[in-house]
């Protein structure tokens, strides 16, 4: 049964219809809410909050289509209510690879990934959400603007900006910049 079925299924109430759905995608979202709001417990949390709000709403839902894109944008929602909430909080995690899996012991790797967990610490919620939006959902610019309601522009600068920092958050701890398969820079 493909997505589409499975979503007008739940759509008309069918729970194991929307528990296969809330399956497939729950293990993505919980990374991205990870990398957003930096504590594990928060982010299971924003998620679970998310698919609640997902059951709820989903009668309302107009394209089945766009079911994933839309399970990602209450999520992101749920992790910047969270955010904002604590926003006076410090909160860290390490950070984990989504899809990837464990070869070996590699020191570099290790670190590699540490530098980079520190760099998205640095940024704020909203910088970190478009981040983990395009590089780590893999969605395109205009569906994270999208997800977060605003300009297409905005996303494009916030992106912008926070690779900069990041950037020089690397820099600063001795990393060069090394160019990347689509121009950008790592």
């Amino acid at each position: 049964m493909d997505q589409r079925d499975l979503v007008s299924r739940a759509q008309r109430g069918d729970k194991d219809a929307f528990a296969l759905l809330a399956g497939a995608a729950v293990a993505q979202l919980d990374s991205a809410a990870r990398l957003i709001l930096r504590d594990g417990e928060l982010a299971r949390d924003a998620v679970q909050d998310a698919m609640v709000r997902a059951w709820k709403d989903l009668p309302g839902l107009r394209d089945p289509e766009r079911f994933n894109a839309w399970l990602h944008r209450l999520t992101l929602n749920a992790c910047l209510d969270v955010a904002r909430r604590r926003r006076r909080r410090s909160i860290e995690v390490e950070l984990t690879p989504m899809a990837m899996p464990s070869v070996g012991d590699s020191t570099a790797d290790i670190a590699e990934r540490e530098l980079v967990d520190e760099a998205l610490r640095q940024l704020t919620p909203e910088a970190r959400a478009v981040v983990v939006l395009h590089f780590y959902l893999g969605m395109p610019l205009p569906d994270v603007a999208v997800a977060l309601r605003i300009p297409v522009g905005t996303a494009k600068s916030r992106l912008h900006r926070s690779l900069r920092a990041m950037r020089a958050t690397l820099e600063d701890a001795g990393v060069e910049s090394e160019p990347v398969p689509g121009g950008q820079l790592a």
